[in-house]
């Protein structure tokens, strides 16, 4: 494994390889570290597949409407999120931009917030929000090795939901009572949860779909929660009473 900061090592290995991912997000001074220190050996690297996890959020708030590739981003709280966007669609013709919404999977799921007390339910009627279980983000991505060309490919489930459908289909597994309902400012947010909660949409995945020939396995929350519960079933240790251990959920 190399260090960041080992330039020599890590421009070696820029230089002799064939695929080449990016999933490192934009810094406190809103710059992608990995541009501004490689960006120039990316350019020229021969590689043969270069692709970046990006953000839903470089779309801002679309209302709750439906928003596909086609749109205009850069204009919601995730202002460097999307510059950080064009920059990789610049570097070169051939770059993948993969916008990500809220991502989830074992271990990081509802059930982990659940089980240390952050889960919290909304009263917000009407906010909807996309998400991806992690096996589908790696699944689109080797999909794009053979099929699709360069650009940019929202890879989302089928079915936006509310936050609040998500904890209560996590409960109803779990055969316990939802957390009570909050009013906004009753539920002490963070300003980066509040941003969460400002920002209103559902990511159609289409493009993904048609042209690398992906398909999401967990199209909505309810088939991704079943599967995060059964794969925490298994590894347990413990019997199946015990809480999941400790994890977040990104929304991007």
């Amino acid at each position: 494994m190399l260090a960041f900061d080992d330039e020599a090592g890590v421009r070696a290995a820029i230089a002799s390889a064939t695929h080449i991912l990016s999933s490192v997000p934009p810094d406190a001074e809103g710059h992608d570290p990995v541009l501004t220190r490689y960006g120039a050996d990316l350019a020229q690297a021969p590689a043969r597949w270069i692709g970046y996890l990006s953000s839903t959020g470089v779309y801002g708030d679309i209302g709750g409407a439906w928003v596909d590739e086609s749109a205009a981003i850069g204009t919601g709280r995730r202002s460097a999120r999307a510059e950080a966007d064009v920059a990789w669609g610049a570097l070169r013709p051939d770059v993948r931009r993969f916008r990500l919404p809220g991502i989830y999977g074992p271990g990081r799921s509802t059930f982990e917030r659940l089980a240390d007390g952050r889960a919290q339910r909304i009263d917000l009627p009407g906010q909807i929000f996309s998400r991806i279980h992690v096996d589908d983000i790696v699944d689109a991505l080797i999909a794009s090795f053979t099929h699709g060309p360069a650009g940019a490919y929202n890879i989302s489930d089928d079915r936006p939901a509310s936050q609040n459908a998500v904890i209560e289909e996590a409960c109803r597994l779990l055969r316990r009572a939802p957390p009570p309902l909050l009013s906004l400012d009753a539920a002490g947010l963070s300003p980066m949860a509040r941003g969460f909660y400002a920002e209103n949409r559902r990511v159609a995945n289409g493009k993904a779909r048609r042209l690398l020939g992906w398909v999401p396995r967990f199209a909505d929350y309810r088939l991704g929660l079943a599967d995060c519960l059964a794969r925490s079933a298994t590894n347990s240790p413990a019997s199946d009473s015990s809480p999941p251990a400790a994890a977040s959920i990104d929304q991007r």
